[in-house]
């Protein structure tokens, strides 16, 4: 094995961790399978998690931070309300497609209750971006008046469906689709007229 650095080994191990469970199932999968996928001892991988549950765990954060920071580039770059909205649920479906193994092994091996604090406190975090867009629509004019943070609920809780959708049905939603169907209502009536870029 290649001497790496700590960091790159943890990543290592939770991308061999993401390969297995997503194959094999959580209870199916273990610290051995994972090891051998991350090319590493056993005892390496008990030097950053101490049991198969920490390292699910840690998978799980890792996957949400990593989609967090995606969404966050959305506020770096000076954009539309428009493009920021279309740009949130892209890469949310994106996202949905891309870890669809996952979120069904999750979901069947450990249910929508599993970890629900976390989940809860993720969610409200998508909401208030999706608030801060509508915001930012409303006051520039683009996004027609409404109560952003109950249309934030209705779009996060659509894109939560829809992500069910794509785990469970193995049906892709196009994210241009989704958006188009989402501005329609959000749109002054003229920018609808006009079409939706």
């Amino acid at each position: 094995m290649n001497k790496r650095s700590g960091l790159e080994t943890k990543k290592c191990i939770l991308a061999a961790s993401m390969d297995v469970f997503s194959r094999k199932g959580y209870t199916a999968s273990s610290i051995r399978e994972i090891a051998k996928a991350a090319k590493i001892s056993i005892g390496t991988v008990y030097i950053y998690f101490k049991n198969k549950e920490e390292l699910y765990q840690n998978l799980i954060e890792n996957k949400k931070q990593e989609l967090t920071e995606k969404i966050g580039y959305i506020f770096l770059e000076k954009k539309s309300a428009r493009e920021a909205l279309k740009d949130f649920i892209r890469i949310h479906l994106e996202y949905a497609v891309k870890h669809k193994e996952f979120i069904l092994l999750h979901i069947r091996e450990h249910g929508f209750s599993f970890g629900i604090e976390k989940k809860r406190a993720f969610f409200n975090q998508q909401i208030e971006i999706i608030e801060k867009i509508i915001k930012k629509g409303i006051d520039s004019g683009e996004f027609r008046k409404s109560d952003p943070g109950n249309t934030a609920r209705i779009i996060m809780g659509t894109i939560r469906g829809i992500i069910l959708t794509i785990a469970l049905d193995n049906v892709n939603v196009r994210p241009k689709e989704l958006s188009n169907f989402i501005l329609c209502a959000l749109l002054k009536d003229k920018q609808v007229k006009n079409n939706i870029p």
